[in-house]
């Protein structure tokens, strides 16, 4: 089956959203999620959106927070466009009665490690889920969009002239396969740090959009910059996915401890539990690894049990599912994988090198971030790059491309899979990637890490060729590529900085240098 449209988004998160939301005003838009609408890392995000909008904050100071955490490696014109844009456009949200949290009738504004100001609004502990939320409310109500769940994205469809012309996609609820041509398609399918072992992200955060572009031809930059989140709670998984105790925790005063209450962080850093996030969570893994601990400490004590209650509702009522009282114990804690910095490359406007593929969002690679994410920044990058993307897709002249011009599309062959060696062969892949591509790197377990990611894709292509399709079988070979990607990307850095620490180069180059990689066109 054939469909048409005008614009065209993959992903139901922040920066997909925000897209359609936009787009809904000057034509057919069709959003195509792999599950339910409000699954996404966006739904996940506990801590808020950066922003100055207090009177003592500025861009300007926000710029210079967000390029101290980026180690000298922020697109420098790419993080004014954010600080300054990003306050306007947060504004703009709250108008949609996502009902921010407030103090005396202003937004109550948070802080996080590596920030300078009070700037993060939040709703409570739940500001990704509740912004979601608001915005399916405003999509939902246009009638120019349609949302489909449940629809996953097998490939993008490319014109001859290398243009990308639309997508295949598979519904899972009828097995019927859909060719969805479109003027433009956006990626906003989030997160891949689904291909660890331990991560706070959802099972569904397999990297597909970054492995569909790359077998289109698109660039992609900086992959081996992961962020592992300093503080999941030890032992607790939720979903499949390892449940985040949000950074403004420690920005509101609660200390990293090992089991026998010793606080170790004033030692590792001079902001101690407010240092940027690859120094917690390196500082973490060395205590666990050098101390034989299984996890570490993170005590609330210093911060009223009112306040606890009032500003992180969900976080105290998971951990007393699980037998912790957070205004009376301390909530054991290790890193976990967290964000991918890097991904299809784009200028500021959410172009890719292919032209009619937009990218935003964490799918994405903007250059804002450095090599190190400032905390919360991530929703505003979402924002303020779909917002911008939305505005270059109505000045791009284009129009679908006939059908004759699709290049030949090597259709799937729906395969029955076996669940369980499916489940074995994506547990030996996490397993690698936390084990060779983790927190502290070396280039010989990096490149035991391909060999071993090698074998398992000669494994995987044996029991399920090129044609066999299934949406299981599509994630994992997916996620393979990403995974590649990663370990490639990580070998390609000859230092250390910021999220990449590897033993054989403990040192920071002189010079900042973003790591690109260029497919060979049909190649994955």
């Amino acid at each position: 089956m054939r469909l048409d449209t005008d614009f065209l988004v993959v992903g139901s998160g922040m920066a997909g959203l925000w897209f359609a939301y936009r787009m809904a005003k000057h034509g057919k838009v069709i959003v195509l999620t792999k599950k339910d609408d409000s699954e996404s890392n966006t739904n996940y995000a506990q801590g808020g959106i950066a922003a100055a909008l207090s009177p003592d904050d500025s861009p300007e100071i926000h710029s210079k927070d967000t390029v101290k955490a980026g180690y000298g490696l922020c697109n420098l014109e790419a993080v004014k466009v954010m600080t300054e844009e990003g306050p306007g456009l947060v504004k703009e949200l709250d108008n949609l009665d996502i009902n921010f949290s407030e103090t005396s009738g202003h937004l109550d504004l948070g802080i996080e490690g590596g920030h300078s100001k009070h700037r993060v609004v939040h709703a409570a502990d739940t500001t990704g889920q509740k912004v979601e939320w608001g915005l399916i409310r405003a999509v939902r109500s246009s009638r120019n969009v349609t949302l489909w769940e449940h629809h996953f994205v097998i490939d993008l469809l490319t014109s001859n002239d290398r243009r990308c012309c639309g997508v295949l996609s598979f519904d899972r609820e009828s097995s019927e396969f859909t060719e969805i041509h479109a003027k433009v398609v956006m990626l906003a399918t989030g997160g891949l740090c689904g291909v660890y072992e331990h991560t706070t992200n959802p099972p569904i955060a397999t990297g597909d959009g970054v492995a569909m572009a790359w077998r289109a031809g698109a660039e992609v930059s900086d992959l081996e910059l992961i962020q592992f989140h300093p503080t999941s709670f030890y032992g607790v998984k939720l979903d499949g996915r390892a449940f985040l105790i949000s950074e403004a925790v420690r920005g509101e005063g609660a200390l990293l401890r090992t089991p026998d209450g010793n606080r170790f962080m004033p030692s590792y850093h001079p902001d101690s539990e407010m240092a940027p996030r690859s120094v917690v969570a390196r500082a973490i893994y060395n205590e666990l690894r050098t101390r034989r601990l299984d996890y570490v400490l993170l005590d609330l004590e210093p911060i009223p049990d009112k306040r606890i209650l009032k500003r992180f509702p969900m976080i105290a009522e998971t951990c007393k599912k699980f037998g912790i009282d957070i205004t009376r114990e301390a909530i054991p804690v290790v890193p976990a994988a967290h964000y991918a910095v890097g991904g299809v490359r784009t200028n500021l406007l959410g172009q890719t090198s292919i032209k009619g593929l937009y990218a935003a969002g964490e799918c994405a690679h903007t250059g804002v971030h450095g090599a190190n994410r400032l905390a919360s920044n991530s929703l505003l990058e979402a924002l303020v790059f779909a917002d911008r993307a939305s505005k270059a897709a109505l000045k791009e002249k284009c129009e679908a491309c006939p059908k004759e011009k699709i290049n030949p599309f090597e259709r799937q062959l729906l395969s029955i899979e076996d669940p369980s060696l499916l489940n074995s062969l994506t547990s030996s892949l996490k397993q690698t990637m936390w084990r060779f591509a983790g927190i502290v790197r070396s280039v010989k377990e990096m490149e035991k890490g391909r060999d071993r990611l090698a074998k398992l894709r000669n494994e995987f292509e044996a029991l399920y060729p090129q044609q066999s399709f299934s949406p299981g079988i599509k994630e994992l070979r997916n996620m393979l590529v990403v995974g590649d990607l990663i370990l490639r990307s990580a070998l390609e850095r000859k230092e250390s900085r910021g999220l990449h620490f590897v033993e054989e180069y403990p040192d920071t180059s002189k010079e900042a240098t973003h790591t690109i990689l260029k497919p060979v066109i049909g190649a994955e």
